[in-house]
């Protein structure tokens, strides 16, 4: 510092945590508490979620087979639920590294579901009450951008 300059203080975000008792803080990702919903950390539990019945649906998410952009205005947040978050709360900074055996790419819709690969490893789980299809969600964020990204749970590509 020269002269007469003061010291800079800089305001805290308090916002980033809810506060459950007086001795502990929880702490949120995006805007809802980690432990709020179960972590799935199995493929057969996945499957086992997905599996519920479901019927078709005419909402935006239709085209999603593979990863898509979904920007806040095309989410149907009326109906849709988080139930479940295949982010393991034990793992600060999970791998980028992808899954793809049979030369798939991460856009593909026949890309495998694999939970401990990227972007697996950083979803949330939605549900439809609609038409109860299951929904796979994330943020990716880039140097200069954030972009939700959803895709449709397709059991037949979760991988072991």
């Amino acid at each position: 510092m020269c002269g007469n300059t003061k010291p800079r203080s800089f305001l805290v975000n308090f916002g980033a945590f809810s506060r459950l008792s007086i001795a502990y803080l929880q702490a949120v990702v995006g805007s809802v508490a980690m432990s709020s919903v179960p972590f799935l950390n199995t493929p057969e539990a996945l499957r086992q979620l997905a599996n519920a019945p479901h019927t078709p649906c005419q909402c935006t998410l239709q085209h999603c087979a593979g990863w898509e952009s979904i920007n806040d205005t095309a989410w149907p947040s009326q109906y849709m639920t988080q139930v479940a978050t295949l982010r393991d709360p034990e793992v600060y900074e999970p791998t980028f590294e992808e899954h793809h055996p049979s030369g798939t790419r991460y856009e593909s819709a026949e890309a495998p579901v694999a939970l401990k690969f990227f972007p697996y490893n950083r979803c949330d789980v939605h549900a439809c009450s609609q038409c109860q299809q299951h929904v796979l969600r994330y943020t990716e964020f880039g140097g200069y951008y954030v972009d939700h990204r959803a895709r449709r749970l397709n059991t037949d590509l979760i991988a072991d």
